[in-house]
């Protein structure tokens, strides 16, 4: 009998250190043990493999990055979008999926005597809401987003937590131009990227700029006008980059953008891609300045890639302890004995009323108290004794910081919400 044995060799004792202190901490982080400890999120076997359940407090930082997402996109001018999650097959047809990714997709259900298919992808459907009325130049750039759930086949053996899933929602963006806003819509792309991802403390990229393969649809001159934009966008950036010589989509050139975690390993979330095929495949026009129809320039884009892989890479470069504005729970409220109950059930109604994210818990000593919420990495802790009643206050303790000493009920909240609002810890 054969047995495979692997090994590794270094230069240096202190190479080997730093590599098995890597290991350690990567086992550490593992999203998908922190995901039970903190009770965030399941993946469950009677449901069935790379189908994710969100628990209540994956669910709310869920709901966190959502919220920020829309306001971020809104305020860049951005509409937002909700599609079906089934369409049609004829539909994937006309889009070339069911051609050139079907073994990515689930089987079709006849409904009806008509065939309909769950989505794999976005895109259709915002042609499709383009395509629901004519369109002038004047009406360029035309930006549209969702939230957009998706299903794609996995095989079982390749599932690995949140990083590969069955069924994802990526943070999907369409932007429909004419040549010559390429590279000021890509630029505008650059520019949220980086105000998205520095929210959760990203702020080292890899960034990639891929050209024309050699199998490609699109003339010379759009390919050339396109990579020239995207390549002006990445240096008005100032963001260094490599070029991937024939890394490109068939359909277009691309930006890949990939994050750096608190353990130096990179992850792909950031994608920009220039598309010339789906503008013809679906025959999608305006008119020009001529009256003439032309076909707009399509960009997709995504910042986070997938929610569910993002929460994961999240959960892991904070080591399940996230930041105050980011935490499931924002703070325990923790009474000494049962007798200040209705107390702390004032103040946690008080936070709550204020938007903080507070946890009355009680039925223990105090000091597992403080270490259960010490083991679920809670933020803040406000400690309610005799003292604490009579005078209207609690005794802050907090996970960064430490003993904060006692403060006005008043003067929590405000505290807090500073805090989260300029997102820092306390």
């Amino acid at each position: 009998m054969l047995q495979r044995i692997y090994g590794t060799a270094w230069e240096s004792e202190d190479q080997l250190k730093a590599y098995l202190h890597f290991k350690e901490e990567a086992k550490r982080r593992d999203h998908r043990r922190l995901g039970q400890v903190l009770d965030l999120f399941s993946i469950q076997n009677d449901a069935g493999g790379g189908l994710v359940f969100w628990h209540p407090k994956g669910a709310i930082v869920r709901h966190v990055i959502e919220d920020l997402w829309k306001k971020i996109h809104i305020e860049r001018g951005y509409d937002l979008l909700y599609t079906p999650h089934v369409a049609k097959a004829d539909l994937w047809q006309i889009s070339g999926h069911l051609d050139f990714y079907k073994e990515n997709m689930y089987d079709q259900m006849n409904i009806e005597d008509e065939l309909y298919q769950l989505r794999p992808m976005n895109c259709p459907y915002h042609i499709l809401i383009y395509k629901r009325r004519p369109h002038s130049y004047h009406d360029f750039p035309i930006r549209v987003a969702e939230l957009g759930t998706v299903y794609r086949y996995e095989l079982s053996g390749s599932l690995h937590g949140l990083f590969r899933v069955r069924g994802f929602t990526q943070d999907d963006a369409h932007i429909f131009c004419l040549g010559d806003q390429i590279k000021d819509e890509i630029r505008g792309v650059l520019d949220l990227t980086e105000e998205l991802l520095l929210q959760f403390g990203f702020s080292k990229y890899e960034v990639n700029l891929s050209t024309r393969p050699e199998k490609s649809v699109g003339d010379d001159d759009i390919w050339v006008k396109a990579t020239s934009a995207l390549r002006d966008a990445l240096d008005d950036k100032g963001w260094s980059y490599q070029i991937d010589d024939g890394g490109g989509a068939f359909y277009g050139p691309k930006i890949d953008l990939k994050i750096e975690d608190a353990l130096g390993r990179k992850w792909q979330c950031s994608t920009i891609q220039v598309d010339f095929n789906l503008p013809q495949r679906f025959d999608i026009t305006y008119v020009d300045s001529n009256s003439e129809k032309k076909r707009p320039i399509m960009i997709h884009r995504a910042v986070l890639g997938s929610l569910e892989r993002f929460f994961g890479v999240l959960i892991e470069h904070y080591a399940g302890d996230f930041p105050l504005w980011l935490s499931p729970v924002q703070a325990h409220v923790l009474p000494v004995t049962d007798t200040q109950l209705d107390y702390c059930k004032e103040v946690t109604n008080k936070l709550k009323a204020n938007g903080i994210r507070g946890e009355l818990c009680h039925g223990e000593r105090l000091p597992k108290l403080i270490r259960n919420s010490e083991m679920l990495k809670i933020p803040l802790m406000a400690v309610v004794g005799a003292k604490e009643v009579e005078t209207g206050t609690v005794t802050v303790r907090s996970r960064y910081g430490g003993d904060l000493g006692t403060m006005a009920i008043d003067d929590f909240v405000s505290t807090i919400k500073s805090a989260i609002e300029s997102r820092a810890s306390i």
